[in-house]
């Protein structure tokens, strides 16, 4: 745990090689963080995962401002795209092996945030006993199936912006359609419909085509574009909830002016989260282009 300490121990980036010997040692990771010159350790962390581009590095930077603004820590799991090649290895979780059969659960890649978090405090870098999580794009899949599968006792706030497809919270399908058949059960459904998660769906996110945008017949079945997914995942969420007799405290919330831009929604989530406030895309810089 020394790595860790000494390596935040003064303010700025770092890069810090990742190994999860729970996972398999074989799948390395990066950290990529930023420590204002302001953080203290009962300052808030907030666990960031990047989109398909796998440039945590990028994610990192984008929470800057708020971080010195608000004396935050910045932790960006990164999953490498040698060792973590594919949808099924990033946003997927690694859940399944390549051949398809069951992996341990310890060893699905939604737990390694959680448990860099852990590493965190063993070290003393953190006192908090939760953190913050934002995922967006295809880390804002990773982020929902996290919180399908994974215990929340370290998380106080998750937001997901953006997704290209869900995973339901209905026992009724397989994983990754749904979150039947990999050992999940009605604690987990009802574990995820109560945590108070939000999900943030820009405007503007409305391509029907393009690579990055899943088109397996699952995802078409939850709306032609991510706009509309967000939509349609909520109401799932409600009317399973609903069907249960327990509430849905999932929040939607829709953002004016932007479209698939990992940036501008990094800084629409600090706003929300640190400001209790929803800014507009012209003060999130939101951007043409955006970044995956």
């Amino acid at each position: 745990m020394s790595m860790l300490s000494d390596a935040l121990a003064g303010p700025g980036r770092a890069a810090l090689p990742w190994l999860d010997a729970a996972c398999d040692a074989a799948w390395p990771l990066t950290l990529h963080t930023y420590r204002p010159a302001g953080y203290t350790p009962d300052r808030p962390v907030v666990l960031v995962q990047h989109g398909m581009g796998r440039n945590g590095n990028e994610y990192r930077d984008f929470w800057i401002p708020a971080a010195e603004k608000h004396g935050l820590l910045i932790v960006a799991t990164t999953f490498g795209k040698d060792a973590w090649p594919a949808a099924e290895h990033y946003n997927n979780g690694l859940v399944l092996d390549d051949a398809g059969r069951l992996r341990p659960r310890d060893a699905w890649a939604y737990a390694i945030p959680l448990r860099a978090f852990a590493a965190l405090r063993e070290a003393g870098v953190t006192t908090r006993p939760r953190a913050h999580l934002f995922g967006h794009s295809a880390g804002g899949q990773f982020g929902h199936r996290l919180m399908a599968t994974q215990p929340h006792t370290a998380l106080e706030a998750v937001t997901i912006g953006n997704p290209g497809w869900y995973t339901l919270p209905v026992l009724t399908q397989d994983f990754p359609s749904g979150m039947g058949g990999i050992g999940l059960g009605d604690a987990e459904v009802e574990a995820l419909l109560t945590f108070p998660m939000t999900i943030l769906a820009g405007d503007r996110d409305i391509e029907t085509s393009g690579p990055s945008l899943p088109a397996q017949p699952a995802a078409l079945a939850q709306g032609p574009h991510r706009f509309a997914r967000a939509h349609h995942y909520l109401a799932a969420g409600q009317a399973e909830a609903a069907r249960r007799g327990i509430a849905c405290n999932w929040r939607l919330v829709p953002v004016a002016g932007i479209g698939h831009d990992g940036a501008a929604m990094s800084r629409v989530a600090a706003a929300l989260w640190f400001e209790d406030r929803l800014i507009s895309a012209e003060e999130a810089g939101a951007s043409a282009v955006g970044a995956l």
